[in-house]
């Protein structure tokens, strides 16, 4: 394999994550995106990086698994995560942005880099090595075929998004603004509900109609992102369990915990626009409107965006990829992102931090990180490349799949704190290393 120009296919977060990796080390790069000729069905703008559902990055909290992968990406100067905290917006202990000022800053920061060349054009084959291939799980056409041709059938499940309103559109004198346990203030919308509340929407939401999927699709859908109708048909409690449980949280106009609670969570800088936290939806538009607007404070609410379901396709790749997501029948070829079957904004930006700096340190004949499965990091990699159970389906970074402790303590707290105390460790002598 020569040190050539690499080829990235796809400009979102895996796609700039890897792309910038490769770039600020001294190696040439083509980043090919099909828009602005063609957009997937979530892509709204033809910016770079852009977030199709949520603004949220989850949990900033060491003690939580995104919070801890985060703070690694930090200590390996991630762009992703370096242009999230300069646009990120109020939301208590979790780091959401600003999506508008988001994407254009991923867009420019990847424009102007001087070792990045963008490529306006749709690929329709696997690129030859040296490449990463970060399509995103709506990857379709010719290229998916050629993906099939060369690893197999791939997967696919389903993924939905939660529908966005405008805040001057609701009414406030049914909403309360707090955070839960008084974590960040007031940086969330509180709706709260009765028990006869309650209960009239999951019953409306149950019996609401949804759009059809076409015969070709299986519904199998991811539980991260599981709409809120289906999981209201498991039971009439579940929603009170879940999404809409109202812990830690008390209505101050009657200093009781309310029966149910429905969040909204900003959505821009400017605290016009809000999402409805957990309700990823495949409704009608039109059912939306009714069953949504049965939540106090949401019954004249102006919905900017609708909640939407669409396939997302992801690679079998325990097996066929390596923890640095390198296929292990092609050196040089790599794949990141959601395709690969790391589930999440940050874990997919992660993965192609992790496949961008490989790649480079392999075109500069340097060895491998070991990141190990005891960072948040390596985790993931592990997670995608070594999965032995039945049936392997998209994860989110958690504890769960970090090594554990040797003497682990009973407290989870602590031993969350410890884990993330070693791995903040490796991944700091890694960033040595790599300077």
């Amino acid at each position: 394999m020569k040190n050539d120009r690499v080829t990235v296919l796809g400009a979102g977060l895996a796609g700039c994550e890897a792309a910038f990796q490769l770039a600020e080390r001294g190696i040439a790069v083509s980043l090919v995106e099909m828009r602005p000729h063609r957009r997937s069905p979530a892509h709204k703008t033809d910016l770079f990086g852009e977030l199709v559902c949520s603004n949220s990055l989850r949990s900033d909290r060491l003690q939580n698994g995104a919070g801890l992968l985060k703070e690694e990406m930090r200590c390996l100067k991630s762009l992703i995560v370096s242009v999230a905290d300069e646009t990120r917006v109020p939301a208590g202990g979790a780091l959401a942005v600003d999506r508008t000022r988001f994407a254009a800053l991923v867009t420019e920061r990847i424009r102007n880099h001087p070792n990045i060349m963008v490529v306006e054009a749709e690929a329709e084959a696997l690129p030859e090595p040296p490449a990463i291939v970060a399509t995103g799980p709506l990857t379709d056409g010719s290229l998916l075929q050629s993906i099939e041709d060369f690893l197999g059938e791939g997967l696919h499940f389903y993924d939905a998004a939660a529908p966005v309103v405008l805040k001057e559109s609701l009414d406030m004198s049914r909403v309360f603004e707090a955070s839960r346990y008084d974590r960040g203030g007031g940086d969330y919308l509180n709706c709260p509900m009765t028990e006869d509340a309650y209960f009239a929407f999951v019953h409306a939401l149950i019996a609401a109609e949804t759009v059809q999927l076409h015969a070709f699709e299986t519904p199998k859908v991811f539980e991260g992102c599981m709409p809120i109708e289906i999981m209201a048909k498991r039971g009439d409690r579940t929603l009170a369990f879940g999404p809409l449980r109202p812990v830690g949280l008390s209505d101050p106009r009657t200093g009781l915990r309310p029966f149910a609670v429905v969040q909204l969570r900003q959505d821009d800088a400017a605290g016009t626009l809000y999402n409805i936290v957990g309700f990823q939806t495949n409704l009608k538009f039109g059912e939306q409107r009714r069953v949504f607007g049965m939540i106090p404070g949401l019954e004249h609410a102006e919905f900017v965006r609708y909640g939407v379901m669409h396939r997302n396709t992801f690679l079998n790749s325990p097996g066929k990829l390596d923890p640095w997501y390198q296929v292990k029948a092609r050196e040089g070829l790599y794949f990141a992102g959601q395709i690969t079957g790391v589930e999440g904004y940050i874990e997919s930006a992660a993965s192609g931090m992790v496949a961008g700096i490989d790649l480079a340190r392999k075109l500069l004949g340097k060895p491998r990180i070991e990141f190990t499965a005891q960072t948040a990091l390596g985790a993931l990699g592990t997670y995608v490349s070594s999965y032995v159970g039945k049936e392997f389906q998209p994860m989110n970074i958690s504890f769960g799949i970090i090594e554990g402790l040797p003497n682990p303590p009973r407290n989870k707290q602590e031993r969350y704190t410890r884990i993330a105390e070693r791995s903040l460790a490796r991944i700091r002598q890694i960033a040595l290393d790599c300077e």
